[in-house]
C-alpha cells in the first residue's frame, strides 16, 4: 500500500484484518506509525514496497503523484499488478495504464465509493476497469476492501464513474450549504436547518424513481414528458432562488449555474418539456 492518508490508513487496517500481509511506505513516515502498529510492515522507499508484492495499491493525491513516487522505481514494476485508487480524470488514468504497461505493469484503475471509515462495510463499492482477468487473479485480496464491480476494460471507465458519483455528490453539499447559509440570514441555526434539508434530500431518491418510467428511461428514449414538472416551472423557481439568494446578499454561482440550465432549454423552446430537458445544455454547453 503506497500512499497513507485516511483511505490508505483504512484500506491497509481493513486488508490486515482480513488476513493479508501489507506492506507500506508513505511519504511522510510518521503517517505509518498507527498501521505498523497494527500489523503492517515498513518499507524504507517506494521501490521496496513495489518488491514486496506482486499486488500494489496506490491512495495517492492524483495520478502525479503516482509518477513522483514510482518514478524511480520503474525497475521493479515488471509484472507486478498497479491498482490505482487515487481520484483523477478519465484520460489521465488511460494515460497511466499506457505507463504501466510500457514498464511491464498490468494495471487497474478503481474508485472507493465510501469514506475511509465505512471502507471493508457492506455498505462499501468499489468500481475497476481494466482487464477483467487482472482484477479476477486479485480479486480475493481486493474484495474486503468493498464489494468490487468491473466496468470494463477501458481503463478509464472507473474514473469516470466515480467522478460522476461525486459531480452528484459535491453538488449536493454545496447545495446543502447555500440552503443553510439562506435559512441563517434569518436566524436559524445550522443544527436546526440541516435536519430538515436532509430530510428532503433523502426523498428526492423516492420522487425521481416514483411512476413506471424512471427519468432514465425517458433520457435514454429521448422523451422529456412534462406531466408533472415543466422546464418553465422548474425555470421560474430557479429565478426565484436567484432572486432571493440576491436579496440575501449570498454567492450566487450555484442558483445561477442552476438556472443557466434551465434558460437554455426556454431559449430553444422547450418550455413544456420536463426538467430532465436541461441535460441538452450540459451535453452542448455554450
Amino acid at each position: 500500500m503506497i500512499g497513507l492518508g485516511p483511505m490508505g490508513q483504512a484500506m491497509t487496517r481493513t486488508l490486515l484484518a482480513a488476513g493479508h500481509p501489507v506492506t507500506v511506505w508513505n511519504r511522510t513516515a510518521g503517517r505509518a506509525d498507527g498501521v505498523v502498529a497494527d500489523g503492517a510492515a515498513l518499507a524504507a522507499t517506494p521501490g521496496e514496497a513495489v518488491e514486496a508484492s506482486d499486488l500494489v495499491l496506490l491512495s495517492l493525491t492524483d495520478y502525479r503523484a503516482m509518477y513522483d513516487v514510482l518514478g524511480g522505481a520503474t525497475a521493479s514494476l515488471a509484472g507486478r499488478t498497479l491498482v490505482n485508487l487515487s481520484s483523477d480524470t478519465p484520460d489521465r488514468t488511460r494515460e497511466a495504464a499506457a505507463w504501466a504497461a510500457d514498464h511491464g505493469a498490468a494495471f487497474l484503475s478503481g474508485g472507493v465509493m465510501v469514506p475511509s471509515p465505512m471502507v471493508g462495510t457492506e455498505a462499501a463499492r468499489v468500481y475497476y476497469s481494466g482487464r477483467g482477468e487482472v482484477l479476477e487473479h486479485h480479486l480475493a485480496a481486493l474484495r474486503p476492501l468493498g464489494t468490487p464491480e468491473h466496468l470494463g476494460e477501458d481503463p478509464g471507465l472507473a474514473q469516470l464513474m466515480y467522478q460522476a458519483q461525486l459531480a452528484v455528490f459535491l453538488t449536493t453539499l454545496s447545495g446543502l450549504m447555500h440552503a443553510t447559509a439562506m435559512l441563517g440570514t434569518a436566524g436559524t441555526r445550522a443544527g436546526e436547518a440541516l435536519p430538515v434539508l436532509l430530510s428532503f434530500t433523502d426523498t428526492i431518491g423516492g420522487m425521481l424513481r416514483a411512476g413506471e418510467d424512471s427519468p432514465g428511461t425517458a433520457l435514454d428514449a429521448g422523451e422529456h414528458p412534462g406531466d408533472l414538472s415543466t422546464v418553465t416551472m422548474m425555470g421560474a423557481t430557479a429565478d426565484h432562488i436567484v432572486e432571493t439568494s440576491t436579496s440575501l446578499g449570498l454567492d450566487l454561482a450555484l442558483p445561477l449555474a442552476v438556472r443557466s440550465h434551465y434558460g437554455r432549454a426556454l431559449e430553444n423552446g422547450h418550455g413544456g418539456d420536463g426538467w430532465t430537458r436541461v441535460i441538452d445544455s450540459i451535453r452542448t454547453p455554450r
